[in-house]
């Protein structure tokens, strides 16, 4: 029977699967829109705020004339943006995305550059989705308010579950609430427009209120622009998760570019009308956001103060929209959290397969290349649920906090890539003779190129606005992870080089003689098995050493030892200070010393226990022994189980089942 783990695994993580059903796994298009678009279209449930947030800061005023100017600029950054990512998923359909691109056509810094920003940027995305669904949830569910931590780290924990028994799972789990997303949102659009047209809807539930500039001053000038500058960074946060599409192609059906990049089209289409439609409901509805609400808005010239509560433009749209049919606020009010908690899984999907792509480039632990029992990269899966909740805990599920690191690391990357593609482009023109592919490839090229210009741009305004509000720490973890994989690659480089055989000077040797040592504590069944393996193996030199640490136990050895009439040598070594592993490393160093073409090789019998509590109570001497003796040249380890009564059936949880998932499979030995 499997041990307790094991149950407990199969019920979380579901039977593994065969290496051959990794084809089964693979998404059609109403899947893979849900699974890889699921960040992009739920960040139209915080960007809208983000921007009246911004644009709040200088007065309602200053809402009303400039928020549809900060959403056609967003729109337009995304139009490009999508079309650029197009030309992506076609030229490498292959599933290394950004860092692909610009390690190809850039150099492996600037792929590495990407790749430390996509892993910070995903670490984000399932932190900032996961506490804002929190938060949305709070307004409705009262018991969530001052638990907010506690249910964010529930979630995720969710997630990752999901995300353990595989990304088809996952997505057919998640996608229905996707799915009533866009419908509650897209149906409200088209019912308010229809309301605002003939005169009836209903005006917001702030919109009686007036909201008046921060410090009571209104901003003009230098700072006017600064702010304005400050609302489309903010509002640009509705492009995150477009690069999650070039990072999951392989996780497509075949054919796999035109269907990714459908997917790809189809997300784009619907963000922008999403957002649209929330931002004009939210100026003909009068909706206002402050940053400060409890100064900032002014109910017949009084501050509301602290006991007004401040709802999501959603919230409030919503309830102008649905005024008379309450179900629908509720609908949308449910799908919204549920859209902004299911975002952090489009981050569960590439996190696993960037590392993986990062892993077998030797730039991150081999670990994270290996599939797990359901053909998940469930190492990668494990580590962005830890990373994502350390900050969760961190920044107590704030999404105002969090949102400021946001975005930066996603800009860094569309900018790289899109350079990269640019020259993608132009080493083919080179090569091709063809009218229509050169056609073609230079339309793809101004495409990249005007990508690779605005979202250059966007860059620099996120960088001169978010800096000080936090981007500073994001940019600080991508360096200090640029760092880390570059000295994970050198590591991996000095291990291959040092391994690798230079055939005409390290031709394969036979040692002159081997000399075999058996370390003995007293006679029993465990010394007598090692003592009959190393005569088996039959060394140029056998003899057992035991260490004088208690005399009168020492020279009941010996007379035991002689009346059994063992027919091996038994040395005894001193120790005045009663070491024990000190003494046979000098000794076995002395045999070396005289004999340098010789090898010794040690015996050490071990106990195999069953119960993890009887670990702590054996085997500490010789577990210490060993670890020395592996650090000393011309020295081999043998091991010599002896299997206690209570080891049977444990080998079940180690062997057919092992302890961690993904833990033994696939990856370079």
């Amino acid at each position: 029977m499997p041990g307790t783990g094991s149950l407990f695994k199969r019920l979380l993580v579901g039977r593994a699967m065969r290496s051959d059903r990794l084809g089964e796994t693979l998404l059609p298009k109403r899947l893979a829109l849900p699974i890889f678009a699921s960040d992009a279209l739920s960040s139209v449930a915080y960007a809208p705020d983000e921007i009246l947030l911004m644009l709040g800061l200088a007065g309602g005023a200053f809402v009303a004339t400039h928020s549809w100017q900060i959403t056609i600029a967003v729109v337009f950054v995304m139009v490009v943006v999508v079309a650029s990512y197009r030309q992506n998923v076609h030229a490498y359909p292959s599933g290394g995305g950004d860092y692909e691109v610009a390690t190809v056509n850039l150099g492996p810094k600037a792929g590495l550059t990407v790749a430390s920003a996509l892993l910070v940027d995903y670490v984000l995305t399932v932190a900032v989705s996961i506490s804002s669904g929190v938060q949305n949830a709070a307004t409705v569910l009262g018991f969530v308010r001052g638990h907010e931590v506690i249910v964010a780290v529930a979630l995720i924990a969710f997630l990752t579950a999901m995300n353990l028994r595989g990304v088809r799972e996952s997505g057919k789990a998640f996608a229905v609430p996707v799915y009533a997303f866009m419908l509650a949102i897209i149906g409200m659009g088209l019912f308010g427009f229809v309301q605002h047209f003939t005169g009836t809807l209903t005006p917001a539930e702030s919109a009686s209120l007036t909201l008046v500039p921060e410090g009571g001053q209104d901003v003009t000038g230098l700072a006017a622009a600064f702010l304005l500058l400050r609302a489309f960074s903010s509002g640009c946060a509705a492009l995150t998760g477009v690069e999650a599409i070039s990072n999951g192609v392989p996780a497509f059906r075949k054919p796999k570019s035109d269907n990714a990049a459908m997917t790809l089209l189809l997300m784009g289409t619907l963000s922008i009308t999403m957002l649209g439609s929330i931002i004009a409901l939210s100026q003909w509805t009068g909706i206002k956001i402050a940053d400060n609400p409890a100064t900032q808005l002014l109910r017949d010239g009084t501050p509301v103060g602290e006991s007004y509560v401040q709802h999501t433009a959603i919230g409030q749209l919503a309830e102008s929209v649905f005024a008379n049919f309450p179900v629908g606020v509720v609908f949308v009010s449910i799908v919204t959290g549920l859209i902004l908690v299911l975002a952090a899984n489009t981050a569960f999907n590439g996190f696993p397969v960037l590392g993986s792509i990062l892993a077998r480039d030797g730039y991150l632990p081999r670990q994270l290349h290996t599939r797990g029992d359901r053909l998940a990269f469930s190492n990668g899966i494990l580590i962005l649920a830890g990373a994502a909740i350390v900050l969760v805990i961190v920044f107590k599920a704030e999404v105002t906090a969090l949102i400021q690191l946001y975005i930066v690391g996603v800009f860094v990357s569309f900018t790289t890539s899109q350079v990269g593609m640019v020259r993608h482009w132009t080493r083919h023109l080179r090569l091709e003779r063809d009218a229509k592919a050169r056609a073609r490839m230079q339309r793809s090229r101004v495409i990249n190129g005007v990508g690779a210009a605005l979202s250059a741009t966007v860059l620099v305004v996120v960088l001169l606005t978010k800096f000080q509000a936090g981007a500073k720490y994001a940019i600080l973890a991508m360096i200090v992870l640029f760092v880390v994989m570059l000295g994970i690659k050198k590591h991996y480089n000095r291990v291959r080089d040092e391994l690798a055989i230079d055939w005409d000077s390290d031709k394969p040797m036979l040692p002159s003689h081997v000399h075999a040592i058996v370390c003995v504590s007293k006679i029993h069944k465990p010394t007598m098995r090692a003592l009959s393996y190393a005569r088996a193996s039959r060394p140029s030199f056998l003899e057992a050493v035991t260490v004088d640490v208690d005399p009168e136990e020492t020279q009941a050895l010996l007379l035991d030892w002689d009346r059994h009439h063992i027919p091996v040598p038994l040395k005894v070594l001193a120790s005045p200070y009663r070491q024990i592993t000190r003494p046979i490393l000098d000794y076995v160093r002395s045999i070396r010393s005289g004999n340098p073409r010789d090898v010794v090789t040690v015996y050490l019998p071990e106990y195999v226990l069953g119960k993890w509590w009887e670990q702590v109570l054996h085997n500490q001497s010789a577990l210490r022994l060993k670890a020395r003796l592996l650090f000393t040249p011309g020295v081999m380890v043998v091991s010599v189980p002896w299997q206690l009564a209570s080891s049977q059936g444990a080998e079940k949880d180690w062997i057919d089942e092992p302890p961690v998932s993904g833990s033994v499979r696939g990856g370079a030995l």
